[in-house]
């Protein structure tokens, strides 16, 4: 075998296994959350935990903005700027995993107590969101895998479609946040 098809065959291993880990974690965390959030009892982490919420509406606006950018940015070709706010916004989305767990693993689950319409508009937004985050997390995964390896047109096809689905995802995020906000326990 020459060095070039060693390469070729070397690359591909890494681009299976990387797959492999991707749908791993796309079904493990999915999974855990929902272990964590079925929980009855609570583990008592102090009332710091209240604030959580607002902190995940934060990571939410920041991503929509860091989204926002970065597309703009590849649009003009700036892509530094591209890959600097995508593996930000990547980096906030696992910050919100664990601010979700923690809270959601140390607080009781808050009802929303808006009535009449804006009550199934809550719902629509907040079951969408939900679906829609499962559905975008191994497809930015892979498009993430997919630039770090190089392999930017398997990119471009991949966030074709997870760029809509994580901005809905995010922007969703930031709206349940305001529309629930006011019916966290202080």
């Amino acid at each position: 075998m020459t060095d070039d098809s060693n390469v070729r065959t070397e690359s591909k291993l890494r681009d299976k296994r990387s797959i492999v880990l991707i749908n791993v974690v796309s079904v493990a965390v999915p999974i855990v959350v929902a272990v964590l959030l079925g929980i009855r009892t609570k583990i008592d982490l102090g009332t710091w935990t209240k604030m959580i919420p607002h902190v995940i509406g934060g990571i939410n606006s920041l991503t929509s903005i860091l989204l926002i950018i970065g597309f703009v940015a590849v649009r003009n070709r700036k892509i530094l700027v591209h890959r600097v706010c995508m593996t930000s916004a990547i980096g906030l989305g696992a910050l919100f995993l664990v601010c979700y767990v923690t809270y959601h693993l140390s607080n009781p689950s808050t009802s929303y107590g808006g009535v009449g319409m804006i009550r199934y508009a809550y719902y629509f937004i907040l079951i969408s969101h939900i679906a829609l985050s499962l559905v975008v997390l191994p497809l930015v995964l892979r498009a993430f895998a997919f630039a770090w390896c190089g392999m930017f047109e398997s990119h471009r096809r991949v966030a074709r479609f997870a760029f809509p689905i994580w901005l809905y995802v995010s922007v969703t995020g930031v709206l349940a946040y305001l529309m629930i906000s006011p019916y966290y326990v202080k």
